[in-house]
């Protein structure tokens, strides 16, 4: 085959494969613009409302543009967009009492503010819940972009299917993840490491429930694997960290790892320790 000739078929291929995928550095770029918009104060500090307002039309216009790409219908694009924006409020709203929860349960935090500006949960879990809303319009891979390009800035990971309640509390969070069919109550505190994820990794059951239950109140220490579509961690329970759970637990439990720490000085040992090698 000729250069010629593979760049050609290079062309064709993509212009079949990519023909319903949106610009993924435009994507990542309005994700950004809109969580901008959104929370950051200086996004309002100098501008009258008649700014703001234009700013908001514009960032519609920049969506109708991105959702064009994939459905490729003017009618269905209006509909998207106009649905998307008409949930933002409520969305809003939902997302600070994210950071009211992560102000209140995290000792170092002083403001929501800060929350908003300097916590890499606070911005995983907006991305998701703005993600996600678009991912309940049936709009799968322009939601994939956003979440994924919040993985790459946070470490964590959170697909946009997942449903995810009120007053959701991320710490650290570092190596998050949490799969597609993922169900998280409200008042929930995950702490870094947490995996909620599948039992095994299977073409034939991409349609049912792969990824654990998570109720109300329940708090999920470091390093803690949740695996499993059938399992529910009950309401007001306390997983610690490193624990690894693949069965359900009735509510109010505590379930903990058992490790045995020895310290001790260094003066001989009362017997020889035994090395095999």
């Amino acid at each position: 085959m000729s250069q010629q000739d593979f760049i050609n078929y290079l062309f064709t291929q993509n212009s079949k494969s990519f023909s319903t995928f949106p610009d993924k550095e435009l994507a990542e770029e309005f994700i950004d613009q809109l969580f901008d918009f959104l929370f950051l104060p200086k996004t309002v500090r100098h501008k009258q409302a008649s700014d703001l307002n234009k700013d908001y039309e514009g960032l519609k216009s920049h969506f109708s543009a991105l959702i064009y790409d994939v459905v490729h219908d003017g009618v269905h694009t209006q509909d998207i967009t106009e649905h998307f924006f008409s949930s933002i409020p409520q969305l809003y709203i939902k997302l600070i009492k994210d950071a009211e929860a992560i102000l209140e349960f995290d000792p170092a935090a002083k403001s929501v503010e800060e929350v908003i500006v300097a916590y890499p949960g606070f911005y995983a879990t907006a991305i998701y819940r703005l993600s996600h809303e678009l991912y309940k319009l049936g709009i799968k891979i322009l939601p994939r972009l956003f979440t994924e390009y919040a993985h790459s800035k946070t470490g964590i990971d959170i697909h946009p299917g997942a449903t995810i309640g009120e007053s959701f509390f991320i710490d650290h969070g570092t190596g998050i993840v949490i799969g597609q069919t993922t169900e998280i109550g409200k008042n929930v505190k995950i702490y870094q490491g947490v995996t909620l994820g599948a039992l095994a990794v299977d073409k034939a059951h991409a349609e049912i429930k792969r990824h654990p239950t998570i109720q109300d109140n329940v708090i999920i220490y470091s390093g803690a694997t949740i695996l499993g579509g059938k399992t529910v961690v009950g309401h007001d329970s306390v997983i610690g960290g490193n624990v690894w759970l693949t069965n359900s637990i009735e509510p109010h439990s505590v379930v903990y790892h058992k490790s045995e720490v020895i310290v001790r000085d260094g003066t001989p040992f009362p017997e020889p320790l035994n090395f095999v090698i």
